[in-house]
């Protein structure tokens, strides 16, 4: 039994490598299972916020306990798509050594792009990448590999990493993983209308592409506070 937790910022490619996890017919996945807790921590704002709140539970020690639960029968991969904003850098994070974790980065600068192409705001704690840098420096401290994957690399050749990382994990890999059917899923949680319309027109990974960044001077300043957390993140990053 293999039990994945992929750490992620948003606007990354997480719901699509969740759907490549997901199309194994090995594995079963959950989407973004601390959302509700933070959410009910924070009182932040955000789309479908009542609804989240309703759909998991939102006590933090409640939704880490629902991730040990027994597999349905014949599955044997179990795969945790989590956001690192969802996390504060006071928690105690020892239950995430429990997991096979996996850290999935993305250039702040384009993170910050997409990103206010959908909200309005946007600050340093909304994107993840502090955040994610926390969690790194928490493995290394309590002495638990865990691979750095950017999300730029994998797109250049999806099929090399999932081998790699496949290979990492002691599972085998297949090629089942590189494209999925179009739509939505039972699994994807109810916050998918807000954010996953593209996801849900894919069959599989999309090419690299540069994209064209251009930010307010507030966003860029955002984007900016990120750089040093990404820089060092992607200095230790899986090359294959």
């Amino acid at each position: 039994m293999t039990r994945i937790a992929m750490w992620s910022g948003p606007r990354n490619i997480s719901t699509a490598m969740m759907r490549s996890w997901e199309n194994r017919p090995d594995t079963v996945v959950v989407d973004e299972p601390l959302y509700a807790a933070y959410l009910a921590r924070t009182g932040i704002d955000h789309p479908a916020r009542d609804a989240v709140i309703a759909s998991q539970p939102t006590v933090l020690e409640d939704a880490i306990a629902a991730l040990h639960a027994p597999l349905p029968e014949g599955v044997t991969v179990h795969y945790a798509k989590h956001m690192t904003h969802h996390i504060d850098e006071d928690m105690d994070l020892t239950w995430s050594l429990a997991f096979r974790n996996v850290a999935l980065i993305r250039d702040p600068f384009e993170v910050v792009s997409s990103y206010v192409r959908s909200r309005e705001a946007c600050e340093p704690r909304d994107i993840g990448v502090l955040q994610q840098r926390w969690l790194v420096e928490f493995w290394d401290a309590a002495r638990q590999p865990a691979p750095i994957i950017d999300a730029a690399d994998f797109l250049r050749a999806p099929e090399a990493y999932l081998r790699w990382l496949c290979d990492w994990l002691g599972i085998p890999f297949t090629d089942r993983m590189l494209s999925w059917p179009a739509g939505s899923r039972d699994s994807d949680g109810v916050w998918a209308p807000h954010w996953y319309d593209a996801v849900w027109r894919s069959t599989g990974f999309e090419p690299w592409r540069p994209r064209h960044i251009d930010l307010s001077d507030h966003d860029a300043a955002v984007a900016e506070a990120c750089r040093s957390a990404y820089e060092a993140m992607h200095a230790r990053r899986v090359r294959v």
